[in-house]
């Protein structure tokens, strides 16, 4: 086997190991008297399984400086990834491990262990065919399909290193990847996306890159070149394959200057994955598990999620299109989905708006009321009172069922990331059934590094460490971390790759956040983001927009004040929403444009801001703020293709309209 339970021991139930792998745990020695870990608020199990080591302070308001979680498998020099799916077959080779629809209506059509391996099988041969070598790069532009996971584990198989690219991605920037990978092939989703590639390719001096396009075939070509390559000849790629060979390599977002290729080892996915089952079993370990993925899988988060499911016992699907998610969800029955924050945000909002007005409403906002009410008595030694617990059956009946349906009616946990999710919304989802797992990671740890899990949670937080992820805080209050999931540098960027690091080796997040004294983790913002007013006054713009983008007419917040005598916001508005939000107000139809001006929104907008302002003190607080014209997107240049905002393009963009605000530019 290529891996090894720590510690061995007789048979446990999830909470049980993990607290027999947090007492093994190396304490961090302490720089003063510790005390243990205050346990009042949470349930026993919790207080039971504490996940690792800290050093706290006596004070309760003192953070931790320093958290280690425990290993809880090791792997050796042959766990890659596609050893991983090798042992999936092993374990159950006739179970469905990929759910597949062909058309549109179609129903789910199940691919067995063994089915999907022998066509992994196939199309790595054919990638042999075409005189790949082993650590040749490839590229997948496409959406979120069946054929992506295909090619990327036939990729590794074949010994090959996969780089994704977003389907959204301009002749630059695919130009750019293309340069700095050194891609041979690239494998297009669309025949229009091939023609960007080829465009691309000529503009990066690329121009013996092949383009192949699914909509040509592709897979049916590649299976058919490599008819004639003996299936030893990829049965030797995958066996030569060690954990410290290149995986992929995933360009950052670009949210503050060009996307950097961050190079991603088989060990990095293997090792994560691996702890993270034993960890939280109750997701993905389990042969009811079913995950929909509809998140690109040219971001990490997804491509994570996908090695994770497939190294578990539980089926895969996709859907590359989501205009028609709410059909699928209804028809697959996920037992877990994979969103950010925003999608939870409408789901909320849809539900309040379309409760109208009069009795209906009235209804859903007394049963939002009690899930959240009942969500924060669950951290209470007393637990729900009585009539807690009756009031929430009837809110079941008449308001959270058909909320639970929306999801396909069979969602146990809800996993989210990419952004802060309001804490209210948190103890909504739990309070109705649907406990929201809120995570964090990077591009350049894989994925997630902790995350809240159905017996380690405290809404609010992003959870504790991962194992086996070490985190500590800098005295500036900078996120560092350590462990085997944490990238060892950026692609053909030396320079950037040593940046990134401490001299002592801890891994510099750029996030800045904190530790709380049973080790969960708190985001607090970015530190390049960091705005110092005229007064210097430091304040994180990400406390203040991520409250106001929870509101249903706010599609995106910029907080803005760089220099300047106080704090302002440049709002833009829900296309979506608005015309709902307008008819459950009683107020007329009316465009982005006009209702931009409008009084009543104005009015609500102001309430955003001031519930935002409660959080922080007056001299961080928004003074005012003004509703753009336009959303930001990603053709607009404004968005990332993970929907970040681009935040120094944007600030130099709407200069102008800053400069309004401030009654003039910053004086030199």
């Amino acid at each position: 086997m290529s891996t090894k339970k720590t510690p061995a021991s007789s048979p446990k139930g999830p909470t049980d190991e993990r607290a027999a792998s947090a007492q093994a745990a190396t304490p961090v020695q302490p720089e003063q008297d510790s005390s243990p870990a205050d346990t009042s608020g949470t349930d026993a199990a919790t207080a039971n399984a504490s996940p690792a080591t800290v050093t706290p302070n006596e004070e309760e308001d003192v953070q931790a400086l320093e958290w280690h979680a425990p290993v809880m498998v090791r792997i050796d020099e042959h766990t890659t990834i596609s050893r991983l799916l090798k042992e999936r077959v092993q374990r159950g080779p006739t179970r469905p491990l990929i759910l597949r629809k062909l058309g549109m209506g179609d129903a789910w059509r199940p691919l067995s262990a063994r089915g999907f391996h022998e066509e992994v099988q196939q199309v790595a041969a054919g990638l042999i065919a075409r005189g790949l070598a082993p650590g040749q790069r490839i590229a997948i532009m496409s959406r979120t399909r069946y054929e992506w996971t295909l090619l990327d584990f036939a990729s590794w198989s074949a010994g090959l290193i996969p780089v994704p690219i977003y389907e959204t991605s301009s002749i630059e920037q695919v130009a750019h990847v293309l340069s700095d990978a050194e891609v041979d092939l690239v494998i297009t989703e669309t025949v229009s996306m091939a023609e960007i590639v080829r465009a691309a390719a000529e503009r990066s001096g690329r121009h013996r890159v092949t383009v192949l396009s699914l909509d040509s075939e592709a897979i049916e070509t590649l299976i058919a070149e490599g008819a004639g390559i003996p299936r030893t000849q990829v049965t030797a790629r995958t066996d030569a394959l060690r954990k410290d060979d290149i995986a992929t390599i995933v360009y950052t977002s670009g949210t503050t200057g060009t996307p950097k290729g961050t190079v991603l080892t088989h060990e990095n996915f293997t090792n994560l994955c691996l702890n993270a089952h034993a960890w939280m079993p109750e997701i993905a370990a389990g042969k009811d598990s079913r995950l929909l993925l509809f998140l690109p899988l040219a971001h990490v988060f997804a491509r994570f999620l996908q090695v994770f499911q497939i190294s578990g016992n539980g089926v895969l699907a996709h859907v590359p299109n989501i205009k028609n998610l709410l059909p699928d969800l209804a028809s697959f029955k996920p037992s877990y989905l994979l969103v950010v924050p925003r999608v939870l945000e409408k789901i909320y909002n849809s539900a309040d708006a379309k409760a109208s007005k009069g009795a209906k409403k009235t209804i859903f906002r007394w049963a939002a009321h009690v899930a959240i009410e009942y969500s924060k008595a669950l951290d209470t030694a007393e637990g729900p009172s009585r009539s807690l617990r009756a009031q929430r059956a009837l809110a079941d009946k008449l308001v959270y069922q058909n909320i639970v349906k929306l999801v396909g009616g069979n969602a146990r946990y809800i996993v989210s990331g990419g952004a802060p999710l309001a804490t209210w919304l948190g103890h909504f989802y739990r309070g109705l059934g649907i406990p929201v797992l809120e995570g964090y990671g990077l591009t350049e740890t894989v994925g997630p590094v902790s995350v809240n899990t159905p017996s380690l949670s405290k809404i609010g937080t992003v959870g504790p460490a991962l194992p086996p992820m070490s985190f500590k805080i800098s005295d500036e209050g900078e996120i560092l971390l350590k462990g085997p999931s944490v990238f060892h540098g950026y692609n053909n960027d030396p320079e950037a790759s040593a940046a990134c690091f401490t001299e002592d080796g801890w891994f510099k997040t750029g996030d800045l956040g904190s530790l709380d004294r049973d080790g969960y983790v708190r985001i607090t913002g970015r530190a390049k983001e960091i705005i110092v007013t005229a007064g210097g006054k430091n304040v994180a713009p990400a406390l203040l927009e991520n409250p106001m983008r929870s509101h249903p007419l706010i599609s995106q917040v910029l907080v803005v004040g760089d220099q300047r005598p106080f704090v302002s916001a440049l709002i833009t508005l829900d296309a979506e929403m608005l015309p709902v939000w307008l008819e459950s107000h009683g107020l007329p139809p009316m465009s982005v444009a006009d209702a931009r001006t409008n009084v009543e929104v104005l009015a609500s907008l102001q309430k955003a801001v001031d519930s935002a302002n409660a959080h922080v003190s007056r001299a961080e607080s928004i003074r005012k703020f003004t509703v753009l014209a336009s959303d930001f997107t990603e053709a607009n240049g404004m968005l990332t293709p993970s929907l970040k905002v681009k935040r120094g393009e944007a600030v130099q963009r709407l200069t102008p309209i800053i400069d309004e605000l401030y009654g003039g530019p910053v004086e030199a």
